[in-house]
């Protein structure tokens, strides 16, 4: 049985889309986790003294999603359309 994509490729360049509701709700949650950190962080932090750690966090958040993507998509390549 073939699993099922939460995350297809795009037609051109580099990337996937969110293909299932399990894909759109991942991308969901990242969005509601990188708001949170700007929340937080602008709380806590200056954004302007702590430029690195601000954009670290939302880096590592990326990341995290990213590597996620590549689990439960289809390989990534650099595609020139159909």
């Amino acid at each position: 049985m073939k699993k099922k994509l939460w995350f297809k490729a795009k037609c051109y360049g580099w990337g996937w889309y969110p293909s299932t509701w399990q894909g759109w709700l991942a991308i969901l949650i990242w969005l509601v986790l990188i708001l949170l950190w700007i929340f937080l962080f602008n709380t806590y932090y200056s954004i302007e003294a702590n430029i690195w750690e601000y954009l670290l966090g939302i880096f590592i958040l990326t990341a995290i999603l990213i590597l996620f993507c590549w689990r439960t998509g289809e390989k990534p390549r650099w595609r020139w359309g159909k």
